[in-house]
């Protein structure tokens, strides 16, 4: 794979909520219902429950009250979240894991499912809703952050572009030609490209900067023009024809241009210790029996 994905972390509390999921579908099963045996002697659901409320029960439980108390304090201060918001969080999720097919699969290999984080997601934007009257951040916090944090809002050159990878020369320069008249990338990629991870999307690789790619193929990535079909470029993968489908220039980074940004990291930062106190004192506030055995 010629291009480097940061992946993202899925929020913690949704392995807590499945769990205590199991737990409670166990516990709504007959108690000597076989679940194991070991050289016939049977271990029942009533154990395996018992060992799961004893290992995570008050740790679930714990989570299962404070997503409670939230829910009552979102319907007293009138709080509504649209599917829009959920939607755009949701997007913004898939984005920082490089495609929506990825995204899937890593849900997939730690056993969520897009409904577990679009829920996870809902809560945390009505959080955000709640926190947000306690939460103030000045003109002076958000230049200073600016200052210190530059970098971060300065925009390097990039280029959005389709390769199609074969093993030979020829190969290449046969697909250029078929490319050259009127061949369509996106559909030749998925015929020739041996590269698994992308030629399912017609060879797509987005927007990347310089550094993300392998210096032969970024060379020539970066010297194309939008619309532009290059020669063969051979890498240690093999021969790829690239096609440059949009560029953006660098850009220095600009107050003004990164306020909401910056704005929305601030906010971001204070909202943990703001919560933290916050979630503590609807603990005490709030008439809380654990009937938990």
């Amino acid at each position: 794979m010629i291009k480097k994905i940061t992946r993202g972390r899925i929020h913690q509390s949704i392995l807590l909520i499945l769990l205590l999921g199991l737990m409670l579908v166990i516990s709504a099963c007959s108690n000597s219902e076989i679940v194991a045996k070991v050289n016939g002697e049977a271990i029942t659901k009533d154990e395996l429950y018992e060992i799961l409320v004893k290992q995570n029960g008050k740790q679930a439980l714990d989570v299962l009250i404070t997503e409670k108390i939230i829910e009552l304090e979102v319907v007293k201060a009138n709080i509504e979240v649209s599917e829009k918001d959920i939607e755009d969080r949701m997007q913004d999720l898939i984005n920082n894991y490089g495609d929506e097919e990825g995204f899937k699969q890593t849900l997939e290999s730690y056993g969520y499912t897009i409904e577990d984080v679009r829920k996870d997601i809902e809560t945390n934007i009505k959080i955000e809703k709640l926190l947000e009257p306690k939460i103030t951040i000045s003109e002076e916090e958000m230049k200073s952050f600016f200052e210190e944090n530059k970098q971060m809002f300065a925009t390097e050159e990039q280029v959005k572009a389709r390769h199609i990878l074969v093993d030979s020369e020829e190969k290449a320069i046969e697909i250029r030609e078929k490319l050259l008249a009127d061949g369509n990338f996106a559909d030749l990629a998925k015929e020739y490209s041996i590269d698994t991870f992308t030629k399912e999307q017609g060879g797509e690789l987005g927007f990347f900067k310089r550094g993300q790619m392998v210096p032969a193929f970024e060379e020539v990535a970066f010297s194309l023009k939008a619309g532009e079909i290059s020669q063969p470029v051979k890498t240690q993968f093999g021969y790829h024809i690239i096609k440059v489908e949009e560029r953006k220039e660098a850009k220095k980074a600009n107050y003004e241009e990164s306020k909401d940004q910056i704005e929305e990291m601030l906010f971001k930062e204070k909202m943990s210790s703001v919560y933290d106190k916050w979630i503590q004192e609807k603990f005490n506030e709030y008439e809380i029996e654990r009937l938990l055995k």
